[in-house]
C-alpha cells in the first residue's frame, strides 16, 4: 500500500467520524469509533487466524454452523487454540461483518434497520468474558466499558441509536484493513491518525491523551540512542500509549512495554491502541492508578523511559513519602502544587545503570527555587545524571502554548563532565494556530544531541562548573546565547542624509516662491 493509499484509508476513517458523529462532540464520538474500528480488528484476526486452522478441512469459519453437532466441535477446538494465540476468542455469528450485514437487513432494502444493539453489547461483552480466567484477562478488563451503545448522546431513542450505529459498522465494513498483509501496519497507523485528529479538535483535555507526534518522536530517538533493540520501555503517564509505540518504531525490538495511566477512558485506549499496533498481549503490561501515589511497577527498572507527564500537576507531597526508595535519597519532596520533580525522581528510580530516560516538562522547572533547585543540584551536584536539556519551541502541545523542555538523564553517562544545552525554541514551523517541528528540525536537534556538537545560538556544552557558578539554574539562555545585536547606527552618515534632504527642501521652497510671485499670490510659507 503506498503512501497515497495510506492517506486515503486515514481520510475515509476521519470522514465516516466525522461525518456520522452528527451534533456529539468529536471527542465523545471518538470512543465509540475507535472501539468499532478494534472491534473490527480483533474480528478480522480472529477470522484470518481460524481460516488457517480449517484451511485443512477446507471450510472458512464464516461457514461454520454453530449449532449443529460438527459447528460445535470446531468451535471448541478453535476456542481453545484462539485464547492460548490471540488472547480473546469471537464466534463466526459474532464477526464484525456479520454484525454489520444483520444491521443492514442483510442488504434487504425492505428490512432495512434490522435492531443490532443488544447483540452488539453482548458481543462486546463476550469478547471481555471469553479470556476470563486465561493470561489476557488483565488485559481485556472492561475494554469497551466506554462504549455504552445506550447512551442517549448517539440518539434519543433506541431506534434512532441502533441507525446511526448500523451506519457505523456498515460503512467499517466496506473497508478493506489489509491485515493479511503483516508486513503493513496500516491500521494501527491509521488508529494514531485518528487519535491525532480527535486531539487536536479536543482543546484542553486532548493533552491528557496525545502527545504530539513530533514531540513524540524527538524522545523515542533520544532514547534510542545507539541501541536496535530495547528489552524495555515504560511511560509512567503513558497516555494512548503513543510514545511507548513511537520508541519501537525507532529499534528493531522492543521486547516488553510497560506502562501506567491514571484516566480509565485514556488507559482503555491504550490498551487498545498497542493490541491495534500488533503488540501481542503477553508483551505488553499497562497499568490503571494514579503513578505518583500508587506505582504498579515498583522494582523494576526499564531501558527507555519516556513521558509527557501532565504539567505542574498536584500531588498529596504526604510526607510518608520521604521514606519511599524512589524519594528519600534527595532530603526533599517536590512541592504539593507542582509534581514535575516527583514524575523526575520516580523515572529516575525505574531507570536501569544502562538506560536513557527523557522527560518533558515546563520551562520553570529549570529554574524555580525552593526544593526543585535541591532536587536538581542533587541530580547534577552529587549523582551526575543529566545529559541533556533541550528547549521546545512554544504552543506545540494542545491545550496549552506553554513553552516546554526536555531533560534527558541518564545514570551511566558517556560524557560526564558536560551537560549538553540545546536551545531549539526557534526552529519550526507555524500551521494555523499550532506551531509544528517538520523533519528538518528534528533531525537537527537529534543530530546535535547524538554528536554533542555546538553551535553558535544553537547549543553549547555546559560545564558542571559553570551550572554549579549559575546556582543550578537551567535556564537555557543563560547557557545558549541567542541574544541578537541590533544593527550598528552611522550618526555621521545620517547627519548628511538630514543635511542634504534640508538644503533640498529650501530649494524647493525657493521655486514654490517663484511661482507664487508670477501668479500674484501669497507664499504658504
Amino acid at each position: 500500500m503506498s503512501e497515497d493509499q495510506k492517506r486515503q484509508l486515514e481520510q475515509q476513517l476521519w470522514n465516516i467520524a466525522n461525518t456520522l458523529r452528527g451534533k456529539m462532540n468529536a471527542d465523545e464520538f471518538r470512543d465509540y469509533i475507535l472501539g468499532f474500528i478494534f472491534y473490527k480488528y480483533l474480528s478480522e484476526k480472529m477470522e484470518i487466524y481460524a481460516n488457517t486452522i480449517l484451511q485443512q478441512d477446507n471450510i472458512k469459519y464464516r461457514d461454520i454452523k454453530e449449532n449443529t453437532t460438527k459447528g460445535k466441535e470446531y468451535i471448541t477446538a478453535i476456542k481453545e487454540e484462539a485464547l492460548g494465540k490471540l488472547g480473546y476468542f469471537l464466534k463466526p455469528s459474532e464477526l464484525f461483518g456479520e454484525v454489520a450485514k444483520r444491521g443492514n437487513g442483510n442488504g434487504n432494502k425492505e428490512k432495512e434497520s434490522h435492531f443490532i444493539l443488544e447483540d452488539l453489547q453482548k458481543i462486546l461483552t463476550n469478547i471481555q468474558l471469553s479470556t476470563m480466567g486465561t493470561e489476557s484477562e488483565e488485559d481485556f478488563d472492561n475494554l469497551f466499558e466506554d462504549m455504552d451503545l445506550n447512551s442517549t448522546k448517539l440518539g434519543k431513542t433506541p431506534e434512532a441509536r441502533n441507525e446511526i450505529i448500523a451506519k457505523v459498522l456498515s460503512h467499517l465494513d466496506k473497508i478493506d484493513f489489509k491485515l493479511e498483509d503483516t508486513e503493513l501496519d496500516v491500521l494501527g497507523d491509521a488508529y494514531e491518525y485518528l487519535i491525532a485528529q480527535f486531539a487536536s479538535g479536543a482543546g484542553k483535555k486532548a493533552g491528557e491523551f496525545y502527545t504530539p507526534q513530533e514531540v513524540s518522536t524527538v524522545l523515542a530517538k533520544i532514547v534510542t540512542t545507539g541501541k536496535t533493540k530495547l528489552k524495555s520501555a515504560y511511560d509512567p503517564t503513558s497516555g494512548s500509549g503513543s510514545l511507548l509505540l513511537r520508541i519501537a518504531r525507532q529499534v528493531k525490538e522492543v521486547s516488553n512495554f510497560y506502562g501506567q495511566e491514571m484516566n480509565r477512558t485514556t488507559y482503555n485506549l491504550c490498551r487498545m491502541n498497542m493490541i491495534l499496533h500488533g503488540v501481542h498481549y503477553r508483551k505488553f503490561d499497562i497499568k490503571q492508578e494514579d503513578t505518583l501515589e500508587h506505582p504498579q511497577h515498583l522494582g523494576m527498572t526499564f531501558e527507555a523511559i519516556v513521558a509527557n507527564p501532565p504539567f505542574s500537576a498536584h500531588w498529596s507531597a504526604n510526607p510518608l513519602f520521604t521514606s519511599d526508595d524512589r524519594f528519600s535519597q534527595y532530603g526533599k519532596l517536590a512541592p504539593a502544587s507542582k509534581a514535575d520533580y516527583a514524575f523526575v525522581q520516580h523515572m529516575i528510580y525505574h531507570l536501569a545503570e544502562n538506560g536513557t530516560m527523557a522527560i518533558v516538562l515546563p520551562h520553570g522547572a529549570l529554574f524555580r527555587g525552593g526544593a526543585e533547585r535541591h532536587i536538581r543540584k542533587y541530580l547534577i551536584e552529587d549523582k551526575n545524571f543529566l545529559d541533556a536539556v533541550i528547549g521546545l519551541p512554544a504552543n506545540l502541545f494542545y491545550g496549552t502554548s506553554i513553552p516546554a523542555c526536555i531533560m534527558v538523564y541518564k545514570k551511566c553517562r558517556e560524557n560526564p563532565e558536560d551537560v549538553l544545552f540545546i536551545d531549539a525554541s526557534q526552529h519550526f514551523d507555524k500551521v494555523k494556530t499550532q506551531n509544528i517541528l517538520r523533519d528538518e528540525h528534528i533531525d537537527k536537534i537529534i543530530t546535535t544531541y547524538r554528536s554533542r556538537k555546538e553551535e553558535d545560538k544553537y547549543s553549547k556544552r555546559a560545564t558542571l562548573k559553570e551550572i554549579a557558578d549559575n546556582d543550578y539554574n537551567l535556564n537555557i539562555p543563560r547557557y545558549v546565547d541567542t541574544f541578537e545585536a541590533d544593527e550598528s547606527i552611522d550618526i555621521n552618515a545620517i547627519a548628511r542624509e538630514l543635511q542634504a534632504l534640508e538644503k533640498e527642501m529650501s530649494e524647493t521652497d525657493k521655486t514654490i516662491e517663484g511661482f507664487c510671485k508670477e501668479l500674484n499670490i501669497t507664499t504658504p510659507f
